[in-house]
């Protein structure tokens, strides 16, 4: 992750794959704006700017008194919008790189477990 990308950015980052990868599932309470401030050392507000996107992009629905639950549907959402995201910005330098390098399909698919001679 780049280091100019702005903390709010990178927090809404971390919480989307914390959405995708099951840790918050639909209906679920995300932690709240003053817990996760502390446990990543941000700013409570900067948080609050990162929660404010997902109310925006419908992936949290916010219960007065309860906290933000994660809204049904959001992490297909998120799976959608980071592949298309994937496809458009980073595939594109990826695909250049492994046409660049000579690397075979046998080779990405055994991933780390290559030699390199």
């Amino acid at each position: 992750m780049s280091n100019t990308r702005p903390v709010y950015l990178k927090l809404r980052d971390l919480i989307a794959a914390a959405i995708m990868d099951g840790t918050y599932p639909e209906g679920t309470m995300l932690p709240s704006v003053r817990s996760l401030a502390a446990e990543q050392g941000a700013n409570p507000l900067t948080v609050a700017k990162a929660y404010q996107q997902f109310q925006l992009d419908g992936l949290v629905e916010v219960q007065r008194g309860v906290g933000m639950l994660v809204a049904k549907g959001a992490a297909q959402k998120l799976r959608q919008a980071e592949k298309r995201l994937f496809l458009q910005e980073e595939w594109p330098a990826v695909r250049e790189k492994i046409c660049r390098l000579g690397l075979t399909t046998e080779e990405l698919l055994a991933g780390s477990g290559t030699s390199i001679q």
